[in-house]
């Protein structure tokens, strides 16, 4: 996947689950669950979203590559 597909698929995934989350306004090495005020459900449910979106298995031990923009760029660009 490319950055902007990655940005796009996160977009969608938060939508659902936190409809007032705005992927816009966070930068790029901000924890994404302080920013977005995603609980632990919230950044689970996020996970999952991305694993199917995506294609990939993401086990939990990989969940903190996860917690930044840049994080989920690197990780899911790969």
């Amino acid at each position: 996947m490319n950055p902007n597909e990655i940005r796009q698929l996160a977009a969608q995934v938060l939508a659902g689950i936190a409809p007032e989350a705005d992927l816009t306004t966070v930068a790029d090495h901000e924890d994404l669950r302080e920013a977005l005020d995603l609980d632990s459900m919230d950044f689970l449910n996020l996970v999952v979203g991305l694993s199917q979106g995506s294609g990939l298995n993401i086990p939990e031990s990989d969940y903190p590559q996860l917690f930044t923009l840049a994080g989920m760029l690197a990780y899911l660009g790969t």
